[in-house]
């Protein structure tokens, strides 16, 4: 064959100009979209020297607010974590009707703005909501309070655990759980000898990003929260609060622990894709597993 009918028709980018233009582009934006921002933070924030800076961050109402914000991602992410544990494993392991339906109702907090979240829980636990009258007799506040916040938050972040969760598992097929199974292992003994060494690094990598929301949302803990200085305030309320009463330096010395937040919640989110977590990221559960993560390891225990 003649050299013209090996040759490849040229691909797009392959240019060397065009894919200089392409990188710079993307470096300019990257540098004024999400670099910049963080700069600014942390200049405004010492603007005015670090006494400013530590008195911001150590008033009460600051503090309250980070302790609110900590108290609710402490029950937030445990539980959506054992949720997204058990969605996954029941729609990658076992067939039953409406399977196609929980995938679908899954999703919904990724389709639906968290304000409108916040409303409905107003509308189903306010005063003049669904279960309002009920829960104003036998003296249970939900809304204005720490359950509705974490009610919303775990809305909001339901899907986090379940989505990273649920490709895995499914690429994984259910060939070495029944193979446990078959050889005697319980339930328990499987999921924990089989079922979670493989997924732990996809685990990790949705607890991270889950508790990344839990601290930073803003929408529908608005709507639930009332706002209430000193009591229902997390911190992405806290710093509205500061900004709208002109302490500017106070909102950005605030803003500046969600930005440390963030950039922590980016490192462990690259190192944790190293690993082979996430949905894009390669799966070590799919390559040779280790004696400690296979059936025949319960058999060799259990013939002993």
């Amino acid at each position: 064959m003649s050299a013209s009918t090996d040759r490849k028709p040229p691909r797009i980018g392959e240019q060397p100009a065009f894919r200089r233009a392409l990188i710079a582009t993307v470096l300019v934006v990257t540098a004024f979209f999400i670099v910049a921002p963080l700069i600014v933070i942390g200049m405004e924030a010492f603007s005015q020297g670090w006494a400013v800076y530590a008195a911001a961050i150590s008033d009460a109402d600051t503090r309250h607010a980070i302790m609110l914000t900590v108290v609710t991602a402490l029950i937030a992410v445990p539980v959506n974590t054992a949720f997204g544990v058990a969605a996954a494993w029941a729609i990658t392991k076992f067939d039953f009707w409406g399977r196609r339906l929980l995938l679908v109702v899954i999703e919904i907090p990724f389709s639906i703005s968290p304000i409108v979240a916040g409303v409905a829980y107003l509308f189903v636990y306010g005063l003049q909501g669904l279960f309002g009258p009920l829960l104003q007799a036998h003296d249970i506040k939900i809304l204005f309070a720490l359950p509705g916040i974490v009610l919303a938050s775990m809305f909001v972040t339901a899907p986090f655990v379940a989505r990273e969760l649920i490709p895995l598992m499914q690429a994984q097929g259910r060939d070495l759980e029944e193979a446990a199974t078959s050889l005697g292992a319980s339930g328990w003994r499987t999921f924990f000898s089989v079922t979670l060494p493989n997924i732990r690094w996809a685990l990790l990598y949705g607890v991270v990003l889950c508790n990344a929301r839990v601290m930073g949302e803003f929408g529908a803990v608005s709507v639930v929260s009332g706002n209430i200085r000193g009591q229902t305030n997390t911190m992405p309320l806290h710093i509205e609060l500061l900004y709208h009463d002109y302490q500017t330096a106070g909102a950005f010395a605030v803003a500046s622990i969600l930005a440390v937040l963030a950039v922590v919640t980016l490192v462990a989110k690259v190192l944790l894709e190293r690993q082979g977590a996430g949905r894009g990221g390669r799966h070590p559960a799919l390559a040779t597993p280790q004696p400690a993560m296979t059936a025949p390891k319960l058999a060799t225990e259990k013939s002993t």
